[in-house]
């Protein structure tokens, strides 16, 4: 528990004075980079104890699957063996690396260094996982997505071929033996399209549905809901489009699911532009929408394994769906009753949900809020299935965060106005916040403010200690949704078609400049920093606009037209509908006009990363370096696209802070940080 000194805050005359920026925090890099683990998915077996899968920067980002504590009080109990790590690298991004079969009581999952598919006994903590896929010498062929198929004793998954091409891999849907001491090679099922996602079999084994689509689509642009029949010897015939085939309707179907008792469900953003729950009426090929609402009931493919509802048993005969919606900048949980057509809003303490596992009257959550960080709660609901009569927290990426909970910031959701007339874009704003300190009443604080990857994602008002960490040595910090951003349909998303490195930069410098203009932040100390995408729209605003200060790059883009000739294959054709013609390739691209920076730039790169190549650091590097202005790039040894160890998210997060105190600051880091060597700045 915190101490009675963190619990209550200090008032006013009690506080100590002293500038932004240079106030004494608990929350330390160390802390931060050590106790956030990520989930990678959740899920429950035959007796309805519940699975997650957990990344661990304590041990370099490692894989681990977790099975609850069977009794209260006991220790939750890892069940992959520390010499492997479940992680598919599919599609580069990777999710829905593991699934484990009630009936079996097996998990089959991924492991990241050889990409084979493994299978393992759940009931035995020393089990041994045993190959099921082919070794082909190294990871070439890589999984995900993946369901098992009792009827043919067999495990069904998307499956991407690397072994003809590196960068134009083979996307199929294939079936994998689960024979004993029998590795055959995989039998493909459906081809013949460039993506697949989403394989599920109805209850009876005798239907597939999945999620298909084409280049130049992303799959939240336009993408296909097709059903085929399984036949006797297991092959997938007699094939039927359900959505997204009909060139009148623009949609993005998502997320196909049977019901126990065979109907097919989904999501899609017809109609109305948001993705809507539908339901397929098979007698008659007609697509209904169960419930219209100006919200999003699922989100982008950008990893597989999104599961956004569930079918849930009531005592009552009705069909009943458990539901998470984003609408306005927060989420909401409901059951929505498919026969009536209605939903009833759960009352839980999360205001950000995303995947949603149900066992009896249990739904495990994927949630956070502003004091919440990113966890798993147990929510019990009572025989009818519309009220919640219990909520329990049973995971928690950074359980020791909430001792601090007196030096949160809450963030304030913001709408302000963008440079076109009439459109207005999405923030979160935090404000400086210390129980220990405050400033004097005449200085405006430092702002970090913070633009999102993707590009098409979105910044969530929850805990992140990244974030707390700023604002509670004094930074204030603003996450934007520029447009182009998810969460608010497909007309804002949208906003950003062909207009990449415009729309985004230019909602990011209005952010700040609404912000300055209400008093709210220092205009000679407006940072910017972001990564991948984010990164780039750091280094464009950087190049392009002279609002900010200063700014650092994550794995950042600097040359569009480098990072379309490496782009793996999944984006490779994302880039075009985000830019346009050769010349805004040109235009935009932040490398070809270092004459145009004018402030200091850290840049942060891992040397693994596929993505963004290194080259594309080094370049910014190298071109700011002699034109004069103060840089420094940190490179990472065995680090992909997003840093996954906690010594390198812990040196970044520092870096970042103490760049920022030198170069624009006017205050000195209370933290004991070693600055690393600052070009043209350093003698």
């Amino acid at each position: 528990m915190a101490s009675s000194r963190a619990q209550v805050p200090l008032s006013s005359e009690n506080k100590i004075t002293a500038p932004y920026g240079s106030w004494k925090s608990p929350i330390t890099a160390d802390m931060v980079s050590g106790s956030s683990k990520r989930l990678g998915g959740t899920a429950v077996d035959s007796q309805g104890q519940l699975f997650w899968l957990e990344s661990r920067p304590s041990e370099s980002g490692r894989g681990v699957l977790v099975k609850e504590a069977v009794k209260p009080g006991d220790e939750p109990i890892d069940i992959t063996p520390k010499e492997f790590s479940v992680r598919t690298v599919a599609q580069e991004y990777g999710g829905g690396s593991f699934s484990i079969s009630g009936g079996r009581d097996t998990v089959i999952f991924s492991n990241y260094e050889d990409q084979r598919l493994y299978k393992q006994s759940i009931n035995f903590q020393d089990s041994c996982p045993v190959p099921i896929s082919p070794d082909y010498g190294e990871p070439v062929v890589c999984y995900a997505d993946g369901i098992f198929d009792s009827r043919f004793n067999r495990y069904i998954t998307v499956m991407e071929d690397r072994r003809e091409s590196s960068i134009n891999a083979a996307t199929t849907i294939a079936a994998v033996p689960l024979d004993d001491g029998n590795i055959q090679e995989p039998k493909v099922l459906v081809s013949g399209n460039d993506f697949y996602a989403f394989p599920r079999l109805d209850p009876q084994g005798e239907r597939m549905a999945w999620i298909e689509w084409a280049h130049p689509n992303m799959p939240w642009d336009k993408a296909e809901l097709w059903v085929g029949h399984v036949s006797e010897n297991g092959e997938v015939y007699k094939r039927v489009c359900v959505a997204g085939c009909d060139p009148e309707i623009v949609e993005s179907p998502t997320e196909p699911k049977w019901s126990p008792t065979g109907e097919l469900f989904f999501i899609t953003d017809r109609n109305n532009g948001f993705w809507n729950l539908h339901k397929w009426v098979e007698s008659k090929n007609e697509v209904l929408p169960l419930y219209c609402l100006n919200a999003e009931f699922s989100r982008p493919l950008w990893v597989f394994g999104m599961n956004s509802y569930e079918f849930i048993k009531s005592k009552v005969e009705k069909s009943l769906i458990a539901c998470s919606y984003r609408q306005n900048g927060r989420s909401y949980l409901g059951i929505l009753d498919d026969i009536q057509g209605s939903i009833s809003l759960l009352d839980i303490p999360f205001t950000d949900m995303d995947n949603i596992t149900s066992w009896n009257n249990y739904l495990y959550v994927e949630g956070a809020s502003a004091v919440h960080p990113s966890s798993v709660a147990k929510v019990t609901l009572d025989g009818h299935g519309v009220n919640v009569i219990d909520f329990k927290i049973v995971w928690m990426s950074s359980p020791d965060s909430l001792k601090y909970e007196s030096y949160f910031s809450l963030p304030e959701l913001i709408e302000f106005p963008t440079e076109v007339p009439g459109q207005n874009a999405y923030a979160y704003f935090y404000p400086p916040s210390n129980s220990l300190y405050q400033a004097t009443k005449e200085e405006k604080p430092p702002l970090l403010l913070e633009s999102h990857g993707g590009p098409t994602d979105q910044a969530r008002g929850i805990l992140n200690l990244s974030i707390q960490y700023w604002t509670s040595r004094g930074w204030a910090f603003v996450d934007v949704n520029y447009g182009g951003s998810t969460g608010y349909g497909r007309e804002f998303r949208e906003r950003l078609l062909g207009r990449w490195g415009i729309v985004d930069v230019d909602d990011c410098c209005s952010c700040a400049r609404f912000l300055m203009e209400n008093g709210k932040a220092d205009a000679e100390r407006l940072c910017i920093t972001g990564g991948s995408a984010g990164g780039y729209t750091t280094l464009a605003a950087l190049a392009f606009r002279d609002m900010f200060k200063a700014g650092a790059s994550l794995y950042g883009v600097a040359d569009l037209s480098l990072l379309r000739a490496e782009m793996h294959k999944f984006e490779s054709h994302y880039i075009d509908n985000l830019v346009g013609s050769e010349n805004d390739y040109f235009e935009r691209s932040p490398i070809n006009f270092v004459d145009k920076f004018s402030c200091p730039i850290i840049l942060f790169q891992g040397l693994e990363d596929k993505v963004v190549p290194p080259s594309q650091a080094r370049k910014i590097y190298q071109a700011l370096k002699e034109k004069g202005l103060p840089v420094a790039l940190v490179e990472y040894e065995g680090e992909q696209h997003g840093f996954r160890k906690a010594e390198n998210i812990q040196f970044t997060l520092e870096q970042q802070m103490v760049f920022f105190a030198r170069l624009v600051g006017r205050f000195n880091v209370v933290d004991p940080i070693t600055p690393i060597r600052i070009e043209n700045f350093d003698s």
